[in-house]
């Protein structure tokens, strides 16, 4: 017994060491796992402002030329016949999650996708921003719906299509009300994620004669450039309690997550409009 009792002893300082090690390990990684990696705050350490210094590969967020969102200004604007572009959204299981800054819907399996110049860009996700970050002629709206596309493609050079969105107040939008019983389940609740089965994209009814177009990036880090983006020029409509929702879900610590406007630098924006209305 007494053997026994001593080798138990001379491994104590070992296994304390060894709990201690695992339990400072845990602690760290549960405190990066809640912390969020960026955040909207006008003048916090995390803001859009500062998203180009947190991680060495978030660079672009300032040092890009390229940069989203931008004012649609009619000073820039040309206007062009409309582009190879076709809209292929079929219905596919989806979730709605809440990813800490914003609610995204996200496609498992086939969505459907937009066809520009011959090139797919099958539907991966969509997420809402409030206000707007995109503005036309200097006037931001109260919200702007993302439907991000990505293509498989290796030969091709862009494979980031964003369509754009842009709602003012008014009636509630037919497509978000399909999933407030389950935002308001998650509300404050980063990473929860619920299944709300098939979901067709075409009910967004995106579909429009007339659009804006041009090079961009992603509104969040890591703010990848060569993003081709559309803008829809007809403005929809969300109730204002819809947008609310959307605030209180994610936006415990600051009133909106919408990217300040980045400058234009020269870029070329077009108006996509149908042959016979130039």
């Amino acid at each position: 017994m007494k053997s026994r009792s001593k080798k138990h002893n001379n491994l104590d300082p070992m296994l304390i060491l060894l709990l201690i090690l695992i339990a400072s390990e845990s602690s760290t990684a549960q405190e990066v796992e809640d912390e969020r990696e960026f955040d909207y705050s006008e003048n916090g350490e995390k803001g859009p402002a500062k998203w180009g210094e947190i991680k060495k590969e978030w660079s672009e967020c300032s040092n890009g030329s390229m940069q989203s969102p931008i004012d649609l200004s009619n000073e820039r604007v040309r206007l062009i016949s409309d582009q190879d572009k076709k809209i292929n959204y079929r219905a596919a299981n989806a979730t709605v999650k809440n990813r800490g800054h914003d609610i995204q819907i996200e496609w498992f399996g086939d969505g459907g996708s937009v066809v520009i110049n011959g090139s797919d860009y099958p539907l991966r996700q969509a997420h809402w921003h409030s206000p707007s970050e995109h503005t036309i002629h200097g006037r931001s709206y109260d919200m702007e719906l993302h439907l991000v596309h990505l293509s498989t493609d290796p030969n091709l050079q862009n494979k980031i299509y964003v369509l754009g969105v842009l709602y003012k107040i008014g009636k509630p939008d037919k497509f978000l009300s399909k999933f407030i019983p389950s935002i308001r389940s998650m509300i404050d609740k980063k990473d929860e994620e619920v299944a709300v089965g098939m979901i067709d994209a075409t009910e967004i009814n995106v579909h429009n004669k007339k659009y804006y177009r041009y090079m961009g990036s992603l509104t969040v880090p890591p703010c990848t450039q060569g993003v081709i983006w559309t803008i829809n020029k007809k403005v929809r409509t969300v109730s204002m309690d819809q947008v609310k929702l959307l605030r209180e879900a994610v936006h415990d610590y600051v009133e909106k997550n919408a990217r300040p406007l980045q400058p234009e630098n020269s870029r070329d924006i077009f108006i996509c409009s149908p042959v016979d209305e130039i």
